[in-house]
């Protein structure tokens, strides 16, 4: 279903959703085009200058109530999420209570919008500044966290007094659709959100073209978001780009190793490896690399693979079987190169695996640098072990790459802390911590990874344009 002016609408065309489990047709969504596009454009604009009038208490509230309508449906949009994208359900209700977090964040923020009197040069004078919506946001979501993305991008720029256009992943569009209907259900006004299924080249263009869409937010491939870029200029739009990852993980000699291993599967096997802040790159120091190796590898062969709606799984399939042959050709590559495969290392077809994405998890040791595991996003279950000798070495290694989304560090030196968290070059450092991404806490990268943050204080900011008043008084 198509989501316009406050109407589901059907089309003559629709998207299929298949499962990544076992390859069975879960339902179909109305596809949209360009001409599809252009309507919801017209809604935005529409709508947004009354949505923009009303105040701070009355867009919290309304945040608030899409939040209370997501968690009241916790259980079965939870159950959406791992059938259209194969995550454990465990892992999917952690993410829709991140997207209730990301919602009524923003809904306080907006209530903390605030502008400010600068002295004036004049006595005859008075100036200040006011912060006003951008307006009309196009948003453009993943398939890896359906959910969570969704609400990082459209409670800001609702709290902000801006209406939207979303695009989702043709991938998990049936999770969108739950979202868009808990704003429907809380009373949403009409044009204020707007939600659109199919061809992201032919919804994105007509995003891009439109010179009423003044931002657009997207969330996916530093390749997508370079050409974002380069078709932003005829317009001018603002953009927020959280692209690609490499994340390194580092751990030093005076680890706790137990717990570094534990948290190093959190990091690197959450939803199987398909996330942008997952750890890509292990590095271990010389002295403890095999003991460390060997508890990790025993922690990986408890994990289970499986339906993510079955108890007791903790790693589902990959989206599609483009992701399996990616990290198919890594591994083998790394074989290739020297790697030697301790845990894992290939598809899994048999019985009920066999229509399903699914892939052992792997453990890779005698990682070089020259394998395509080091410096290509995996998206998958693979974790390669490289090992070094001093923390100049273990930073420049992890400095060397186009990314600089996430990183982790494991000591229990304050100093060392200090020194390697302020020389990494990446956006957001777990120190000792796999799992850093909260709603209160800005969240982006540097380098290829992105433009702007999403999260915190911050996260309302690109959602806000300044305006300085200068006024000459009567004397």
């Amino acid at each position: 279903m198509l989501y316009i002016n406050g109407k589901w609408e059907s089309s003559e065309d629709n998207l299929d959703v298949v499962s990544p489990t076992n390859g069975q047709l879960l339902g179909t969504v109305a596809k949209g085009g360009e001409q599809e596009t252009k309507l919801a454009i017209d809604a935005a604009k529409k709508a947004l200058p009354a949505w923009s009038k009303r105040t701070a208490k009355e867009r919290y509230d309304y945040l608030n109530r899409v939040a209370e309508i997501l968690r009241s449906r916790t259980d079965e949009i939870a159950e959406v999420i791992t059938t259209e994208m194969g995550k454990p359900v465990k892992e999917s209700k952690a993410e829709i209570s991140l997207a209730i977090d990301y919602l009524e964040w923003f809904a306080e923020e907006g209530r903390r919008i605030y502008g400010e009197t600068i002295p004036a040069s004049s006595s005859s004078k008075r100036l200040s500044v006011i912060r006003q919506p951008i307006g009309v946001v196009g948003a453009i979501t993943p398939w890896n966290f359906p959910i969570a993305m969704i609400t990082r991008k459209i409670a800001p720029a609702m709290a902000a007094g801006c209406t939207v256009v979303l695009k989702p992943a043709s991938s998990t569009p049936l999770t969108a659709v739950e979202v868009i209907k808990a704003c429907h259900d809380a009373g949403v006004p009409e044009g204020v959100v707007n939600l659109l299924h199919g061809s992201a080249s032919n919804i994105t263009k007509a995003l891009m073209d439109s010179p009423v869409v003044r931002k657009i937010t997207f969330t996916g491939s530093t390749e997508v978001g370079k050409q974002l870029v380069r078709q932003s200029a005829d317009t001018m739009k603002k953009l927020s780009l959280e692209l690609g990852g490499h994340a390194p993980f580092i751990v030093f000699e005076d680890a706790d190793l137990e717990q570094a291993a534990e948290d190093l599967i959190a990091s690197k096997f959450r939803n199987a490896g398909q996330t942008c802040v997952c750890t890509n790159r292990v590095y271990v120091h010389e002295s403890i690399v095999k003991p460390f190796s060997e508890l990790f590898a025993e922690k990986i062969r408890k994990l289970v693979v499986g339906d993510g709606l079955e108890s007791g799984v903790t790693i589902g399939p990959l989206i599609d079987s483009n992701a399996v042959d990616k990290v198919e050709d890594q591994v083998q590559d790394a074989r290739e190169k020297g790697a030697e495969v301790l845990v894992g290392g290939k598809k899994i077809v048999e019985g009920e695996y066999a229509k399903g994405n699914f892939f052992e998890p792997t453990l890779l040791v005698n990682a070089t640098h020259d394998m395509k595991i080091s410096y290509e996003e995996t998206f998958g279950p693979i974790a390669p072990i490289f090992s070094f000798t001093t923390e100049e070495e273990a930073i420049d290694r992890a400095n060397n790459g186009e990314y600089g989304l996430a990183s982790y560090i494991f000591t229990k030196d304050a100093s060392r802390i200090v020194r390697v968290s302020e020389a990494l070059e990446y956006g957001i450092v777990g120190i000792n911590d796999p799992m850093p991404t909260v709603a209160q806490a800005p969240f982006g990268g540097v380098k290829e990874s992105g433009i702007g943050r999403e999260g915190g204080r911050q996260g309302i900011e690109d959602y806000l344009e300044y305006k300085y008043l200068s006024f000459q008084l009567d004397v």
